[in-house]
């Protein structure tokens, strides 16, 4: 594994200066609190970069009125990570947090974050998000990430038993901390993801460079959390997954991996079929297409900027799909044949 440079927090005696990215959409009614939680933080310079993407009420305007607060954005929805890309670009700090809109961070989170960055081999390090109506439960320990592409949270609606930092695949971007340095260094997300699965890309983008990604259970953020079930979503969940593994998993891996991904594709195909949103699983593929000159640029920069082999940042994602969120049909069988398959093709990666 490489390492990173110093963190700033190590070159001076002066406090860490951490810009928070908040995305203001629609009518949230946890942004103002989620912005005065950010700006309270203590042992951390913090300001809050406050990008309107589409937000509905005066929120905006009244929480730009506040000392530390920037406002950009044209009140349009740009997507999660166009917006996200919009923040960190109009921000001065040596640290960048990503924020929901709908999370409120614990005064120590922040600062307890970037202590963890500290490490130089640490390249993200997420909180313990919990739920906002429950918040002896997890919302997420971090995220999992399958070897065929599917993410999703861990942890969910468990009690929090962690004492130390662990290792996670995917850093849930409601709550995540990096240095500018990391951020610039990976080019932000690509904003064609526009949302779901860009946290995953730069997670693993991140084992892949040869830096840890970390979730921290002394660092917390209570999220207001919601599963939507809808079409779109799952528009932008599979399309995206689909660009994730092409653009990311390495030539031998998607050769070794073609047999379960096809698979995946016929079952998640029938799932579509079964809930009403096959047009929009097709959809997804005619947006592949059209943009395929895109994926196969991204994909030269990517493969080109890992210096870690699949074989060994692969050790991070799993082979069996372990959450109540998502429930294909044959789940348990696809479980049993995918971490057969796997123990017997990983040794080639």
């Amino acid at each position: 594994m490489s390492e990173s440079s110093a963190s700033p927090a190590t070159e001076t005696g002066r406090q860490p200066r951490v810009s928070a990215v908040v995305l203001a959409w629609k009518a949230e009614p946890l942004l103002r609190a989620s912005v005065e939680s950010l700006l309270a933080s203590a042992k951390v310079d913090c300001d809050v970069v406050l990008v309107d993407n589409g937000c509905t009420t005066d929120d905006v305007e009244v929480l730009g009125r506040l000392p530390g607060v920037t406002v950009v954005g044209e009140g349009e929805n740009i997507g999660f990570s166009a917006g996200c890309n919009l923040g960190v670009s109009a921000s001065s700090g040596d640290y960048v947090a990503l924020i929901n809109g709908d999370a409120i961070v614990e005064p120590t989170t922040l600062a307890r974050l970037v202590e963890e960055l500290d490490h130089p081999d640490i390249g993200i390090a997420a909180g313990a998000i919990r739920l906002t109506d429950e918040p002896e439960l997890l919302n997420s320990s971090g995220n999992e990430v399958h070897v065929l592409g599917v993410s999703w949270i861990g942890g969910f609606r468990q009690r929090e038993t962690r004492t130390e930092p662990t290792e996670t695949a995917g850093a849930m971007g409601a709550c995540l901390v990096t240095t500018r340095a990391h951020w610039d260094r990976l080019g932000g997300f690509d904003p064609h993801y526009f949302a779901y699965h860009e946290d995953a890309d730069l997670s693993i983008r991140t084992w892949r460079v040869g830096l840890r990604v970390v979730n921290v259970p002394d660092a917390v953020a209570l999220h207001r959390y919601e599963f939507s079930r809808n079409s779109f979503k799952y528009y932008l969940v599979e399309r995206n997954r689909l660009m994730f593994v092409s653009t990311l998993w390495g030539r031998r891996s998607l050769l070794l991996l073609a047999p379960p991904l096809l698979a995946l594709e016929l079952v998640m195909l029938l799932l579509a079929t079964k809930e009403g949103w096959l047009r929009d699983k097709l959809r997804g593929y005619g947006w592949l297409w059209r943009h395929r000159g895109h994926l196969a640029r991204r994909r030269r920069l990517l493969q080109a900027e890992r210096t870690v082999p699949d074989r060994v940042w692969m050790r991070v994602v799993v082979d069996r799909f372990d959450t109540p969120l998502i429930n294909p049909p044959g789940v348990g069988v696809l479980n049993a044949a995918m971490s057969a398959y796997w123990r017997v093709v990983r040794r080639w990666v």
